[in-house]
C-alpha cells in the first residue's frame, strides 16, 4: 500500500476536524488588504475580513500559493516517502494549480500527481474528502487522479447572494444589476460552471432562492453514497432548509463556512450545496 500524503489549498473551505481526521494538508492562498498580507484561515478569519472591509473602502485582493512553497512542501513529503496527490483551486480563478504544476516539474518525479478541480470552496473540498476516502480505501495516487478526474464533471453546486456589494466590487456583477437587485430584493443564484463562477439565474427574496435549491437538487439528484457539503456565510435560513431536506433522505452531508478567499466576493448572508450528481 503507497503512503500517500493529499495536499489541497485553502478555498476548498473544509472544516477542521476533517483536515485532521484525514491528515490533509492545507496550503494558504494569500488575502492582501492595504498594506498588510494575511494566510487565508490562518492570520484572518471570514467574520474579522467581512468587518475590516465594512469600515474601509478598500476592497482586498487574493494570491495564489507560489511555486516556491509547492516545491517546500512536496520535498518536504517527498523525504519523508510520501507520494502526493495534490488537487487545487480551478485554474480559471487561480494560478495556484499552475505554481502546483511547476513545483512537480522541479522536482522531476511521477511520484506527484497534481489536479485542477476546476472548483472552489465546498466544490474542492468534496472532492479532496474523496481522495481522502479513496486513499483509506487503499488506492494508489493514479487509481485516485483517474477517479477524481471521472467525477469532476458531475460535481454540481447551487449558491444563494444575499448581499450583492461584493459581488459588484469584485467585478462578478456589474453597478447596475447590483443597485436594481438590492432595491428589489433580487437574489443572484451562482454555480461553478467548466471551472467558473456563473450566475445562472436570479429569483426574488429568500423563501425563492432556497425553493430553487430545493428544486435543483431534485433535479439533479445526489449520487448515493457521496457526501454533500453544506456552505454557508451567516444564512441559517438557507442552512437549516438544506439540512432537513438532506436529513429527510439519509443522505451524509457536511457543514462548513467558507473562507475568506470565497468570502471576499459573497459576502455576508450567503449559501448553498455542492454535491455529486447521479450519473
Amino acid at each position: 500500500m503507497e503512503k500517500i500524503k493529499i495536499i489541497t489549498d485553502s478555498t476548498s473551505d473544509l472544516p477542521e476536524e476533517i483536515v485532521k481526521e484525514y491528515d490533509i494538508e492545507v496550503l494558504p492562498l494569500l488575502i492582501n488588504f492595504g498594506e498588510t498580507t494575511y494566510k487565508d484561515r490562518i492570520d484572518i478569519n471570514l467574520q474579522e475580513l467581512l468587518l475590516k472591509m465594512e469600515q474601509s473602502d478598500e476592497f482586498p485582493g487574493t494570491a495564489q500559493v507560489n511555486p516556491q512553497r509547492f516545491l517546500e512542501c512536496y520535498r518536504s513529503y517527498r523525504e519523508k516517502g510520501y507520494k502526493i496527490v495534490s488537487i487545487h483551486i480551478s485554474s480559471k480563478m487561480s494560478g495556484t494549480y499552475q505554481s502546483a504544476c511547476i513545483a512537480k516539474e522541479m522536482l522531476g518525479t511521477d511520484d506527484i500527481v497534481v489536479i485542477d478541480s476546476l472548483n472552489v470552496t465546498s466544490g474542492l473540498g468534496l472532492l479532496v474528502l474523496k481522495e481522502a476516502r479513496l486513499k483509506e480505501a487503499g488506492l494508489g495516487i493514479k487509481e485516485i487522479e483517474s477517479e477524481i478526474k471521472t467525477l469532476i464533471p458531475h460535481v454540481k453546486s447551487v449558491l444563494a447572494f444575499e448581499a450583492l456589494d461584493n459581488l459588484v466590487k469584485g467585478g462578478r456583477l456589474s453597478k447596475t444589476a447590483g443597485v436594481i437587485g438590492n432595491i428589489l430584493g433580487i437574489r443572484p443564484i451562482l454555480a461553478v460552471e467548466n471551472g467558473e463562477m456563473v450566475v445562472i439565474d436570479k429569483v426574488r427574496g429568500n423563501k425563492k432562492s432556497i425553493k430553487y435549491i430545493l428544486d435543483y437538487i431534485d433535479k439533479k439528484g445526489i449520487k448515493e453514497g457521496e457526501a454533500s457539503i453544506l456552505v454557508h456565510v451567516e444564512n441559517k435560513e438557507i442552512l437549516d432548509a438544506l439540512k432537513e431536506t438532506l436529513k429527510s433522505t439519509n443522505k451524509e452531508f457536511i457543514e462548513c463556512e467558507v473562507g475568506c478567499v470565497v468570502g471576499i466576493h459573497s459576502g455576508p448572508r450567503a449559501g448553498g450545496v455542492f454535491f455529486i450528481e447521479n450519473h
